[in-house]
């Protein structure tokens, strides 16, 4: 069996907080049962927002040459499992996320993201995840991806404080062993 690569976007815009604890949890999940795996952090990336042009619906490419974007669409293009993951803004993903999403769009027409797995993880200070993965998730679906579940979830404040919550990371490591058993039953079908 090929390699299978697992990619974590983490779009936090604080490094190393409760989100990123949660996608190195879910991604050394992925690890132990024999997946490569990459975590990027928006924060670290330039990239432009979309400028809302749609000439990615024609040509199958991003008008936007001059930033991080396309090292990201590579990425995207090579895994076969993607891990989304966000704090809780508002009621949906941070500004940083957001950004990224937007420029997936030009990926759609060609569906360079179909069949792959995705999965989705949100922490909220108090309310909110439901909605931040249901964004995710609904992302997924629009990309004809395969979703590994709801997502993880957890409730933290404080730098850190997400390792008192014992659920989310329980739910972290499942969402990783689900991703790999999804990328397994796929690639061992064809």
């Amino acid at each position: 069996m090929k390699v299978m690569k697992v990619l974590g976007i983490a779009g936090s815009p604080r490094k190393e907080g409760n989100t990123e604890i949660l996608m190195r949890t879910a991604l050394a999940s992925a690890e132990r049962f024999g997946a490569e795996v990459e975590l990027l952090r928006a924060v670290d990336k330039n990239v432009k927002p979309c400028n809302g042009c749609l000439t990615c619906l024609k040509t199958g490419e991003c008008v936007i040459k001059d930033d991080d974007m396309q090292e990201i669409y590579q990425k995207l293009q090579a895994a076969d499992g993607i891990i989304l993951g966000s704090p809780v803004y508002y009621f949906s993903v941070t500004a940083q996320m957001k950004v990224l999403i937007d420029r997936m769009f030009a990926l759609y027409r060609d569906q360079t993201l179909a069949n792959k797995i995705g999965g989705a993880i949100a922490v909220a200070s108090r309310t909110g995840c439901i909605c931040t993965l249901d964004f995710f998730n609904r992302f997924f679906a629009y990309h004809n991806m395969l979703v590994a579940g709801m997502g993880a979830s957890g409730y933290a404040s404080k730098k850190g404080d997400i390792m008192k919550d014992t659920r989310a990371l329980r739910e972290s490591e499942e969402l990783g062993e689900r991703l790999i058993f999804l990328i397994k039953s796929i690639k061992d079908s064809k």
